[in-house]
């Protein structure tokens, strides 16, 4: 991947040397949808960070003045959509790292990579991925009713969860006034 500059941000490919920063907020995840990436010990970071290093669909935000890792994008292509979404250590969260991540991300995926539509699935009490995908301009086009487990109750049996999907088209994102600054 192109490397991204933002004010307060470097956007890159991952390198080996992420594992630790990755640990500090995989090990415990906030939000259930990340529960399958969960890391044991630091071990399991740096096999991750690795495997994230070979491909471009993981995308490494990091501090621009001292390149720490404080969170993740994605962005998988299926043609000309690509499905999104984010990942950040909550130590940095209200500060406007992920709206300045994931705005830049858009950018890049419009004006650069010729991208027609993203779209992406938030769980329903994932309240702060709901409030960025607004900040965003994505409309909300569904709720997906017991859609996806990510764990299981006491009884072992699954907890299904209601998703929603957000999505913006390149004819939506070219009309808003910042849609040009990348």
């Amino acid at each position: 991947m192109e490397i991204l500059k933002t004010s307060r941000l470097v956007l890159r490919n991952f390198r080996s040397d992420d594992a630790g920063d990755l640990f500090d907020y995989l090990r415990d995840p906030k939000v259930s949808c990340f529960l399958s990436l969960k890391l044991e010990n630091m071990d399991e970071a740096k096999a991750e960070a690795e495997k994230r290093s070979t491909s471009d669909e993981y995308v490494a935000v990091c501090l621009k003045e001292t390149d720490r890792l404080v969170g993740d994008l994605f962005a998988i292509a299926e043609e000309d959509t690509y499905s999104v979404g984010w990942n950040f250590n909550p130590d940095f969260g209200g500060s406007g790292l992920a709206s300045e991540a994931v705005h830049a991300l858009f950018a890049y995926l419009f004006q650069v990579k010729g991208a027609r539509r993203l779209y992406a699935y938030v769980e329903d009490d994932n309240l702060p991925s709901q409030r960025l995908c607004e900040r965003m301009h994505m409309r909300r086009e569904g709720l997906f009713v017991e859609f996806v487990s990510f764990r299981n109750g006491d009884d072992g049996l699954p907890i299904y969860e209601n998703t929603m999907q957000y999505a913006i088209l390149r004819k939506e994102w070219e009309a808003l006034p910042f849609a040009s600054e990348r």
